[in-house]
């Protein structure tokens, strides 16, 4: 199993990321991707892809923090996309649920992480909330320069899904599947994305499954969850988890570039 979103740069890691990465690797997960959401992030991310086995990092600019994008920030994620423990641009894209950068801003940085994107010719890790429409504006015009997109933490609508899937798009799908409250709707979508298109993730520490027993005394979601998320997306679509894997695995692969 690959976990495509790992938080790992997170304070909730800050005493024990080490040992999280050795829980993960025990249930399974032979392959991870840490999440770079500004540039001290992913300066960080790839300091622990280095120092870590089979893991691999990202570079760029959440939507959250697209207020600090300047010229000095793009110099410097464009110098951490040179490394070779880099396989791709962001978390990048629209949050207008929070609007913690103002959405001026958020397009902005936007389009500038897909620009630098195509200029590399890198696939981009991809962020939306509550934005769908405008975001598939922005990003539409990168999409034959790209060499691939998949969109962390889906949790659209049925018509948002198959939109980014009628685009070339891939979906990631986390624990938020697995919650009786918020997570029904997109649990009948499972069916409907191809497996050619699907990738699994965590996003720890967030979206800890609601529905895993024991539930951990910390409250904090890690990547060893994984095989669960794993398990109830292929229980969900039908499919035998073994399978579900492979084909997951392989996705990974082919869109990122990596072996493991």
């Amino acid at each position: 199993m690959f976990d495509i979103g790992v938080n790992l740069t997170s304070s909730q890691f800050a005493k024990d990321y080490a040992d999280v990465v050795v829980r993960a690797r025990e249930a399974g997960v032979n392959g991870m991707l840490l999440t770079g959401t500004n540039q001290h992030e992913s300066e960080q991310a790839l300091r622990m892809a280095r120092e870590l086995t089979n893991c691999w990092s990202t570079a760029g600019v959440h939507p959250h923090d697209s207020h600090c994008w300047d010229d000095r920030v793009a110099e410097a994620i464009y110098a951490l996309a040179s490394q070779p423990e880099v396989v791709a641009i962001g978390e990048c894209g629209l949050d207008f649920n929070r609007n913690y950068s103002t959405p001026q801003a958020q397009e902005a940085a936007f389009s500038a992480q897909l620009a630098m994107a195509a200029r590399l010719s890198m696939p981009v890790f991809l962020h939306c909330r509550d934005a769908h429409s405008r975001f598939m504006t922005l990003l539409e015009p990168w999409l034959d320069k790209l060499p691939g997109a998949v969109v962390d933490c889906f949790n659209g609508t049925r018509e948002e899904m198959q939109q980014c899937i009628d685009r070339g798009l891939y979906i990631g799908i986390t624990g938020w599947v697995c919650d009786e409250r918020r997570g029904l709707e997109l649990r009948e979508l499972l069916p409907f994305i191809p497996a050619e298109r699907l990738m699994i993730e965590t996003d720890a520490p967030w979206l800890l499954p609601r529905d895993i027993r024991p539930k951990p005394a910390s409250r904090r979601n890690e990547p060893a969850l994984l095989r669960h998320i794993l398990e109830r997306v292929a229980y969900w679509r039908g499919e035998t988890p073994d399978a579900l894997e492979s084909i997951t695995d392989a996705n990974v692969r082919a869109f990122f570039g990596i072996s493991f």
